[in-house]
């Protein structure tokens, strides 16, 4: 039983949470608030008048004894047609007067009055209220709306004299009582038929995000290439339809591509691994001499230091978007900087026959860096050229700075990047040259790094490039004041 119950509980929220369900709740309540508000409005409107055009025919009824009173006192015949006569002529809103002296002896009266009315119960409330119209029951249970008014009416006149009318309003209560009957029919019809409109509505809004998460469950990392189709979709859905494949072809761009580095990397790391297999699996072959157990060693050591490179460009990377990577920033001399690292390449780039220049302003260029991070940026750079830049060529290093920012510029004669290339060689994973060997690139990580550097000091990178004759590398760095500095260890 307790499950039951527990299910049922949980069947009701999940219920309650859905978005159909909602749409559907807000538009019967604010239709049935709608109509309720309405029709209790004229409900009000319709008591007003008919309560304002009673009190109306009542005093006009005063003003017309009083008028007739005070014009033609002796004129008994005409009080009595207007008394008597009169309401006997009315089927339907009838009413009654009765004149009284100062002593309370009926003068003239309305044929039938004592029959509908209780004269006691009329004299009494009138008596508290004089001069204001009071509701009131009747003998036989109509309706009426009375009232009592000083005038001059005895022989001889006193101010003590009275008129008392009572308006028998039973044709509007009748009224009012049809009127609330239809109020509670359209109340009841309005509790049926709204919360069925509004679920329908509600299904016609939805079924278009309905559709989408259809398509969006379908998604995975096997048919990325599924879109959402927009065409007919409201304009805030067909935005969103364009925001989510915008995603995908983010997601299936970066699912290729690291798609293609696993199969790279694989390669990569198995490379050395079998090489340092194969070379043990040799030496232990058979007995070897020292030099050739010292070759073995030296060969294992150099596959051991190039998976160790790769395996730290890939944690630096990691590290690289963590919010708790701290710089270690210091005032470092740009140019200073800049000809540590060419004498570092020199070699290199001289065993390739190509020469390394570096043109800085005469001015120190200073500024609170990491100068390990920006070492090993410009290193990634060089070594990029110097690879790229056929026996001949020339890499250069520049360096200049203004008031906002450092450049540091890196520039070959390189064979360049074809331009589809260019909006990509800074994407992780990414290579021009898609084979596997060192000499094309590596993993494509060189590049990645430089731009995560970049983005760790406030700075960007920048590439341009022409096919055949050379590539441009524009590292432009904020300076910071000291007080500024952000992310500076300890």
């Amino acid at each position: 039983m307790s499950w039951n119950v527990t299910s049922s509980r949980a069947h009701i929220r999940k219920w309650w949470g859905t978005l159909g369900f909602r749409l559907t709740a807000g538009y019967a309540i604010s239709g049935l608030l709608t109509v309720f508000f309405a029709t209790a409005g004229l409900y009000v409107v319709l008591i007003t008048n008919l309560d304002r055009s009673t009190n109306l025919f009542l005093a006009d009824k005063v003003n017309v004894l009083q008028t007739m009173l005070h014009e033609r006192p002796n004129d008994v015949d005409a009080l009595r047609e207007e008394i008597e006569l009169e309401s006997a002529a009315r089927r339907y809103e009838r009413f009654y007067i009765r004149l009284l002296d100062s002593q309370g002896n009926l003068l003239m009266a309305t044929p039938g009055m004592a029959d509908q009315v209780d004269l006691q119960q009329l004299t009494a409330k009138t008596l508290a209220r004089p001069n204001h119209a009071i509701a009131m029951t009747g003998k036989k249970g109509r309706a009426f709306r009375v009232i009592s008014v000083a005038l001059p009416v005895g022989s001889p006149p006193t101010e003590q004299d009275s008129v008392q009318i009572a308006v028998d309003i039973s044709q509007e209560e009748e009224l009012l009582a049809r009127y609330r009957r239809w109020f509670g029919a359209i109340m009841l019809g309005t509790f049926v038929i709204f919360p069925v409109a509004g679920y329908q509505i509600a299904r016609r809004g939805i079924r278009p995000v309905e559709e989408m998460a259809t398509t969006a469950r379908h998604i995975s990392s096997s048919n990325l290439h599924e879109r959402i189709l927009p065409d007919g979709y409201p304009v805030e859905l067909a935005s969103l339809a364009d925001t989510f494949n915008q995603m995908l072809d983010r997601l299936e761009e970066s699912f290729e591509r690291i798609s293609r580095f696993s199969a790279d990397i694989a390669h990569d790391l198995r490379t050395p691994v079998n090489n340092i297999r194969g070379e043990a699996e040799v030496a232990l072959a058979r007995a070897r001499t020292v030099d050739e157990y010292r070759d073995v060693l030296g060969s294992c050591l150099e596959e051991a230091v190039r998976l160790s490179d790769l395996i730290g460009d890939l944690l630096f990377l990691a590290r690289a978007e963590s919010p708790l990577t701290y710089l270690h920033r210091a005032s470092v001399d740009v140019s200073e900087l800049l000809s540590g690292v060419r004498e570092y390449y020199e070699a290199s780039a001289a065993e390739g026959g190509i020469s390394l220049t570096t043109t800085v302003t005469p001015e120190p260029v200073i500024a609170e860096l990491d100068r390990t991070l920006i070492q090993r940026a410009v290193g990634n750079l060089i070594a990029n050229a110097v690879a790229h830049t056929p026996p001949g060529g020339m890499v250069a290093l520049r360096a200049d700075a203004d008031s906002a920012a450092i450049r540091i510029e890196i520039s070959d004669t390189g064979e360049g990047i074809p331009h589809e290339a260019l909006p990509k060689v800074f994407d992780r994973f990414y290579r021009v040259d898609t084979s596997r060997s060192q000499a094309s690139g590596g993993t494509g990580l060189g590049l990645s790094i430089v731009q995560s550097i970049m983005t760790l000091h406030g700075g960007r990178a920048e590439i341009t490039s022409q096919p055949g004759q050379g590539t441009r590398v524009t590292l432009h760095i904020p300076i910071e004041e000291p007080q500024n500095a952000i992310r500076k260890a300890n």
